[in-house]
């Protein structure tokens, strides 16, 4: 074996020796949402759900959501021009409800997403002091918002966002979902991030975002980034540009969520937001994928040429099992923390391979105009270097 594959290969292992200390890092300072004391104000909060065919949960998460443990909230569920029984459902709710308002959705404008502007609508007609934005295939239980509320006041902060229990049943969820819990904690160092407010290493979670009322009209709202696919981290990535406290928690005790319930949901949801994710931008979004794939499958490759009598040196063996390892240690961190299957660990290659399948389609998709999500096309952009 060339000297300077070996030399890549240390530089593999350094990588994801990175990655494992930063995802050891993160197991403590990604605090669980009810970890916080009770906090001494317990301002009103506006629950704020956009629906869009969502017949099949739209009674769940009203139901979960008036059941709060809390003294001062309303419910508003916009139905954005559903075209199933979801504004009947939420009509009927709505009826024996004081606290749940249901509403009508006006036609989307040009320029505007439309979960964005379902979510801009809901936030002009809410009346409270603080906006939590959840979505409607979420379950809440019934200490989520006081736990909320604690957290958001005790971190003083302006945007307050949060981890939901992924809920993951058919084996295109269990290949692709993982990866999104993966990412955060392997990826992203919280406690530097926290310091330096910097945009780049911005992060939330579009399940749950809780905003103070004043900081939420301040960054601008929804208005500000009507034309993100990726707005959850587009709204954190404007706060941290404005100075804003942002704060990212783990709230799988208190909130579940199955994002997909179908493969092609799973290729449709994170096809729309791979690309968008890196503004378009291709080379950055090639190099990305392009080093996951190097990272994951050439430890294995190298190994599997050793199996096969292929004349590799002990130190190529050495440093390919060392590669394994960290990546069976990075994953099996993240599924224990995140409470997915332990079969996944061993399956993390074929979760990477996934992943890039589905990156790939997601840069076709999105620069020849074909992302769709919910029945809407989503705009075409053109990529950038």
């Amino acid at each position: 074996m060339n000297p300077i594959w070996l030399e890549h290969q240390i530089g593999v292992l350094v990588f994801l020796a990175a990655l494992l200390g930063i995802a050891l890092s993160n197991l403590g300072a990604l605090r669980r949402l009810g970890s916080y004391p009770r906090a001494r104000r317990r301002p009103r909060v506006s629950i704020l759900v956009p629906a869009r065919n969502e017949e099949l949960h739209v009674a769940e998460i009203v139901a979960s959501l008036l059941r709060q443990d809390y003294p001062d909230f309303e419910v508003l569920v916009l139905d954005d021009e559903s075209t199933d029984g979801t504004g009947r459902i939420l009509d009927e709710w709505a009826g024996r409800a004081p606290a749940l308002r249901a509403l009508r959705g006006r036609p989307l404008p040009d320029g505007w997403l439309g979960k964005l502007w379902a979510c801009h609508q809901l936030a002009q007609a809410a009346s409270g002091e603080l906006l939590l934005f959840t979505d409607a295939d979420t379950r809440h239980g019934p200490d989520t918002l006081s736990h909320a509320v604690d957290a958001l006041e005790f971190e003083q902060a302006d945007l307050l966002s949060a981890i939901p229990r992924q809920v993951v049943l058919t084996w295109a969820e269990k290949l692709a979902v993982p990866i999104v819990t993966w990412s955060l904690l392997s990826f992203l160092p919280l406690r530097l991030a926290y310091r330096l407010r910097q945009p780049a290493m911005a992060a939330a979670i579009g399940q749950f975002m809780l905003f103070r009322r004043e900081s939420y009209d301040r960054l601008g709202g929804h208005a500000a980034v009507r034309g993100s696919v990726v707005d959850d981290l587009a709204l954190a990535r404007r706060a941290a540009r404005l100075r804003l406290r942002w704060r990212l928690l783990d709230a799988q005790d208190d909130v579940r969520c199955r994002m997909y319930r179908s493969p092609r949901e799973v290729l449709d949801g994170f096809g729309k937001n791979l690309f968008a994710a890196f503004g378009r931008r291709t080379l950055p979004f090639a190099f990305v994928w392009l080093w996951l794939g190097v990272v994951t499958f050439q430890p294995l490759i190298i190994l599997g040429l050793a199996a096969a009598g292929a004349a590799v040196p002990p130190a190529g063996v050495g440093l390919a099992l060392g590669g394994v390892g960290l990546a069976l240690a990075l994953w099996g961190i993240s599924n224990r923390r995140f409470r997915v299957r332990w079969f996944v660990t061993l399956l993390y290659p074929a979760c990477v391979a996934f992943a890039i399948g589905i990156a790939a389609r997601s840069a076709s998709q999105s620069i020849r105009g074909r992302a769709q999500w919910k029945g809407r096309r989503l705009p075409g952009c053109p990529a950038r270097w």
